[in-house]
């Protein structure tokens, strides 16, 4: 890799940092981030569950964990959680959520690609929509591998938020003959152009695909990687709090989760 190449490998990471860093503050208002009914927590907890088995005091990663929700998650399931990311402003908040609700959820700064937490020293990692920002998806997939103990299990939650599909020629059809109704409108204008630059460069560009996930996974060391689509019980409990576009939008995008071993 040349020198150049590695200069705008750091500036792109800067500016992903500086991204949530900025959203860190209203990140917990909306659907899809924060959880907003205990059915919605329940969903999550059976595809936890489902893949992961019950914590039973097994050591939890959860990589780029923002304002900790995933990482409450795994908590209430008994797993002993660590929550890593590398944004002060999302460590924050996310430290001052544990201090309320009382949970003894450790949060340290790290980059989720270059973690330095000790290699074997964790049961389970878990990632939601991170993967789809990673700027070297195969080097972190290595050392997630090397984080894990053997028999470790990893769980990566994400989708492709990119690739045009009938359903949002679709979405944008209704949106330029509704005005006010597009599915980004939270977003101020200069946050958004800063989404739309940051996605041009990452690896997944194009969109996060499950299968080729699953192939950097398997290529990274992991077996026994699958594939589930079933989420269907989360995005029908958060469409009940979003408008009917945008829930239209989550239950038509390619998401899904990957569940792969450290053998």
């Amino acid at each position: 890799m040349t020198d150049a190449s590695v200069m705008s490998n750091y500036s792109l990471r800067d500016e992903i940092r500086e991204y949530w860093s900025a959203r860190a503050a209203t990140f917990d208002t909306q659907v899809g981030h924060e959880i907003f009914s205990e059915e919605e927590r329940h969903a999550w907890h059976e595809l936890f569950l489902r893949h992961l088995g019950p914590g039973a005091g097994r050591r939890a990663l959860d990589l780029a964990s923002g304002t900790g929700v995933i990482s409450h998650l795994l908590h209430d399931l008994g797993f002993d959680v660590t929550g890593l990311d590398w944004s002060e402003a999302m460590l924050n908040q996310a430290r001052a959520k544990a201090k309320k609700r009382g949970s003894n959820i450790r949060f340290v700064m790290g980059d989720a690609e270059r973690t330095l937490e000790k290699p074997e020293s964790y049961d389970v990692l878990v990632t939601r929509h991170l993967v789809w920002t990673l700027v070297d998806p195969k080097a972190a997939f290595h050392e997630w591998h090397n984080l894990l103990k053997p028999g470790g299990r990893i769980l990566v939650v994400d989708g492709d938020f990119v690739s045009d599909t009938f359903a949002k020629r679709l979405i944008r059809f209704i949106e330029r003959l509704l005005p006010g109704s597009a599915s980004n409108q939270h977003l101020p204008n200069a946050m958004r152009e800063a989404h739309e630059r940051i996605l041009s460069q990452v690896y997944f560009s194009k969109g996060a695909r499950a299968e080729e996930v699953a192939a950097l996974l398997r290529e990274a060391g992991f077996a026994h990687v699958t594939i589930d689509h079933d989420l269907k019980a989360i995005h029908r409990q958060q469409a009940k709090h979003l408008p009917w576009l945008k829930g239209f939008e989550r239950a038509t995008q390619h998401r899904y989760a990957v569940v792969a071993h450290k053998m």
